[in-house]
């Protein structure tokens, strides 16, 4: 039976290399501190020894690892892709990986992953939260690991924040539709519990009653999760209205694309007989059969951001670093799913 090769340790490139233990510890952690003819010479006997460090000694002697963590909804919303790429990039710059795991909008599973990350000692966690309550994050601060809230307003809480503003988000959506004559709206919500869909909502609200139209304007068709699936669902709910809304809101893109192919599949024309809005402005809005309007979120500054502010809390100047919320501005993208005007 086939033995494996013994691994390799910081012993063995001592000894191979003729100098004492902690001159090779110095080299990997501390080379200002080696000469140069030593320290290649250490660096050439870890080559060809296949010497790797220990990262779970090194993480226990420093008390953090060199991973950051991402906990979002859903992964296989692109908009969280976007945000991933923008802590990524900030995080490869300090020298760190990104750990992106996915909540599924589920509280339980949220739970769980906290209790991962406080096992492995992140260096710190980006959460767009699942649970309203905040019961998680209060369990999980008592490790001491900082987080920053993405996509959430953190204000009054513990911890930074970076978000967009989706009242305002809510409210363009709903004015681009007034504009256009419509005077009787749907909102496919998504879960009602989730912060961003209450918002939207509101925003949405504040419009209507800004053209003095009456809160009946706006019918609310919730769905338990944010995915096409939940949208093509909401979509034939919202065929089966009567009178049936002339234009619709949706929480996110992917609720929007799966109402358009509701829509298309019995042969409601878009925006002729049904006007369609998403949020977040992700790849496929543009490319859809009828291209989509949407809201668009500044995805990848917000993980960018949100990153920084972790990197600054968990820095070697983390004593003087001040929790900031920081609220990005949506932006309204006209596309052909809007382009269709009612006469008033």
């Amino acid at each position: 039976m086939a033995v494996g090769k013994a691994t390799v340790g910081i012993k063995d490139v001592a000894r191979e290399a003729g100098v004492s233990v902690g001159t090779v510890s110095n080299v990997l952690n501390q080379p200002e501190r080696v000469s140069e003819r030593t320290r290649r010479h250490v660096e050439q006997v870890i080559g060809q020894l296949g010497y790797v460090r220990s990262e779970s000694a090194r993480q226990l002697r420093a008390g953090h690892s060199r991973i950051m963590a991402l906990l979002v909804l859903d992964m296989a919303n692109p908009f969280f892709v976007d945000v991933a790429r923008g802590a990524e990039r900030q995080a490869r710059e300090a020298g760190l990986g990104v750990m992106l795991c996915n909540s599924a909008q589920n509280p339980r599973e949220e739970m769980e992953y906290l209790s991962l990350f406080a096992e492995q000692r992140v260096r710190g966690v980006l959460i767009t939260p699942a649970d309203s309550s905040g019961r998680n994050l209060r369990e999980f601060s008592r490790h001491n690991i900082p987080y920053v809230f993405v996509d959430r307003v953190a204000a009054g809480e513990a911890g930074c924040s970076v978000s967009v503003d989706d009242v305002t988000g809510g409210a363009l959506a709903a004015r681009h539709l007034i504009a256009a004559g419509h005077r009787s709206l749907a909102y496919v919500s998504g879960p009602p519990h989730l912060k961003q869909v209450q918002d939207r909502r509101s925003g949405a609200l504040l419009a209507i009653e800004e053209a003095g139209l009456p809160p009946g304007t706006l019918q609310e068709i919730p769905t338990d999760h944010l995915d096409v699936g939940s949208g093509r669902d909401a979509g034939a709910r919202l065929l089966g209205l009567s009178p049936r809304p002339t234009a619709v809101f949706c929480a996110n893109d992917l609720l929007a694309l799966g109402v358009l192919q509701a829509m298309y599949a019995v042969g409601v024309k878009v925006p002729e007989d049904m006007a369609i809005v998403g949020y977040d402005d992700i790849e496929f809005a543009a490319a859809a059969t009828v291209p989509l309007t949407s809201i668009r979120q500044p995805a990848q500054m917000m993980g960018s951001m949100a990153a920084s502010l972790l990197l600054e809390e968990t820095s070697d100047q983390a004593e003087s670093h001040e929790h900031r919320h920081i609220v990005l501005q949506p932006e309204l993208v006209v596309r052909n799913s809007t382009a269709f005007s009612r006469s008033t």
